[in-house]
């Protein structure tokens, strides 16, 4: 990060540039045969056409637009909590100002916005990376108008040589895995590899790859997606994000779609076919998912601590960490799965003024001292299992 003064006495307001409105807006889907409720469902859902319409085209045509716009191309790409997307940029030729979106969060589920912020981080990251193959070298400053502002970071561009970073390559290639994974085990080297050699300041990354450890954080993630579920605010949260079919994914271009949830195929269509399913349905998917197949093969968890998880700085830090650890997974060919529901749990009952009861356990799985950023922990799996869904799944 570069601390260089704001060169803007009053900076631009931010035009609305998202993955929801950068790239335009129409597209149609072909209605396929059928009869009755069932043809219907076959179109409404997009059984025979997945990834296509508008709502995918960023991920089609990025690499094709230029200049500072094309860095927001790659910007909007990047992760974020439940898909929300919770940016916005102001560009002119000479800069690019990035804005958060307080109206695009998750409520209960974050209710002191370190989500939200680490997924402006990771949007951030992968402005910095789309710059130089443009041409554009960029000068970072973080929370211009400081840390209540919306402005979250004003990026000066310079012009310089063209250049590319294996970082860049895997922009459009990156997502979450959700489904089954391959027994084999990532070894400690491969794991290791996906760090920065330095960390941001302020910043950790540790691996739980150990089985005893491994597996009572395996345990607590399932305890505390149960408990996530069994929380009315927290499971309506969640739900509101999810699109049950590709009128409301083209309508919406954000939130959580079935492509995202980690089926095969065959069970894909079929889920597809049959009509969307009941909050409660949802909930105890995620669960099951979460204890049979998510914890059940974990290759490790890795998990981000800080001293100081309050601070936005460092919450965007941890965001452009965790991005850059998934570009590096994803051109490495290892599959990776953001699991947040521990320090959502946390944070749930931080807010509601009630007994900690996932705080402390997850302390005790960690080095002394560390308290975890959000998103909480990272599913390593081998190469073998990864799927491609361009729609991805809470982050």
């Amino acid at each position: 990060m570069t601390t260089t003064a704001d060169q803007w006495n009053t900076p631009p307001a931010p035009t609305g540039f998202s993955r929801r409105r950068v790239l335009g807006w129409g597209g149609a889907t072909a209605l396929v045969a059928g009869t009755g409720l069932l043809g219907y469902r076959a179109y409404d859902t997009a059984v025979l056409g997945p990834g296509g319409g508008r709502a995918h085209a960023p991920w089609r045509e990025w690499r094709d637009l230029p200049g500072p716009r094309g860095a927001v191309a790659a910007a909007i790409l990047a992760a974020s909590p439940h898909n929300t997307q919770p940016w916005e940029f102001a560009v002119t030729d000479r800069s690019i100002d990035v804005f958060t979106d307080p109206l695009r969060h998750t409520g209960s589920v974050d209710p002191f916005g370190r989500e939200r912020y680490a997924g402006m981080g990771c949007a951030l990251e992968n402005l910095v990376l789309g710059c130089p193959p443009r041409g554009l070298s960029p000068t970072v400053t973080l929370l211009p108008d400081g840390p209540a502002g919306r402005r979250i970071a004003h990026v000066e561009l310079s012009v310089a040589a063209p250049r590319t970073d294996p970082l860049y390559e895997a922009i459009d290639r990156r997502h979450t895995n959700r489904g089954p994974y391959a027994p084999s085990p990532v070894p400690p080297a491969a794991l290791a590899a996906l760090g920065d050699p330095a960390p941001p300041e302020g910043l950790s990354l540790h691996w739980i790859a150990d089985p005893a450890p491994r597996a009572e954080l395996g345990g607590l993630l399932v305890d505390a997606a149960a408990a996530l579920v069994a929380d009315e605010g927290q499971s309506l949260d969640n739900f509101a994000w999810f699109r049950p079919d590709d009128a409301a994914e083209q309508r919406h271009r954000d939130g959580l779609v079935l492509d995202g949830q980690g089926f095969g195929p065959v069970q894909l269509a079929v889920a597809k076919l049959l009509p969307p399913s009941s909050r409660a349905a949802g909930d105890r998917f995620w669960v099951d998912a979460t204890r049979d197949v998510h914890t059940a093969t974990a290759a490790a968890y890795g998990v981000i601590t800080t001293s100081t998880p309050d601070d936005r700085r460092v919450q965007l830090d941890a965001g452009r960490l965790v991005q850059r650890i998934h570009l590096r997974a994803t051109a490495a060919g290892i599959a990776l799965h953001h699991m947040n529901q521990i320090t959502e749990r946390i944070d749930r009952e931080a807010a509601a003024a009630v007994p900690a009861t996932f705080a402390p356990r997850f302390a005790a799985l960690l080095p002394a001292g560390a308290r975890p950023c959000s998103p909480s922990g990272s599913v390593i799996r081998s190469a073998t299992a990864v799927r491609r869904h361009v729609a991805r799944s809470r982050w």
